[in-house]
């Protein structure tokens, strides 16, 4: 009887230990929602096929908008632009193929339709990953997401002012040897990529702080290596701006550079 006793009461003592740590868990550890292969495939359709249906019917509101978005990006263009042979009266962009402005304007309405849709299909991105993170993942993943649209958001502004010095370099270079006619394709797939370069140039600070949350680098090695950072951020510079004139790449290498800095101060705020 007593060694019965004595079991009992270990095991009760043993079911108390259980019950103790398993209410003792911590929260943050928590995992996300569990749902089957077929069911995350059907989840991720239709996210897909709403985000589809949102960049259609904003890329017929943008077919309204497309000549005001041309003229927009056209504005860089220099005065001597509008004066070179053979553009019938100051015509600064010109196309060679019978459908090539109608194709035109529909790229710049699939432009125009994926950035108006782009903040729907960010939160369709988001609801199909936030299930599956747990709660101190969640709470840097809005922080983050606003961060990298308003980064990405300035740079193409940023860039959008710099066009002009590109363009003007590109076309003044060697006018006195080249008739020089501006073909609408050609320079609208310029001025994309040129505004993509520093789009993405400017998620640096997001890059960075993101390294420094998951614990890869911290404030204080990006200080005690900022020369040589800063030296092959001046040397990317050269490369990721399409246009072969010297100001662009200067200002690319100073908004790295100030980027560079932010991005200190902002793993140093998230380490506090």
């Amino acid at each position: 009887m007593a060694a019965q006793h004595v079991e009992t009461e270990q095991e009760q003592a043993t079911l108390s230990t259980g019950l103790q740590s398993a209410t003792e868990e911590p929260e943050e550890e928590e995992e996300g929602a569990v749902m089957t292969l077929v069911e995350h495939l059907e989840e991720l359709r239709r996210r897909i096929i709403r985000s589809f249906i949102a960049v259609v019917v904003a890329s017929i509101a943008g077919f309204f908008l497309w000549d005001r978005v041309l003229n927009l990006l056209t504005n860089p263009l220099p005065d001597i632009a509008a004066k070179l042979p053979h553009t019938h009266g100051g015509q600064k962009l010109i196309t060679t193929d019978i459908g090539e402005p109608f194709l035109i304007a529909l790229k710049l309405a699939l432009a125009i339709g994926i950035v108006i849709a782009s903040p729907y299909i960010l939160y369709q991105i988001g609801a199909f990953f936030t299930p599956a993170l747990t709660r101190k993942e969640r709470k840097y993943a809005i922080p983050f997401a606003l961060l990298g649209i308003g980064l990405f958001v300035i740079g193409i502004v940023v860039g959008y002012f710099v066009l002009r010095y590109p363009v003007d370099w590109l076309i003044n270079f060697g006018n006195s040897q080249f008739d020089m006619l501006i073909k609408a394709d050609s320079y609208l797939t310029f001025v994309a990529y040129f505004l993509l370069a520093f789009g993405i140039t400017f998620e640096l600070p997001l890059v960075l702080t993101f390294l420094g949350v998951v614990g890869i680098i911290n404030s204080r090695m990006l200080r005690a290596k900022r020369m040589y950072i800063l030296f092959g951020l001046w040397i990317l510079s050269c490369f990721i701006t399409p246009g072969a004139d010297p100001y662009s790449p200067v200002i690319v290498g100073v908004a790295l550079t100030l980027l560079f800095e932010f991005s200190i101060i902002l793993l140093r705020i998230i380490k506090r």
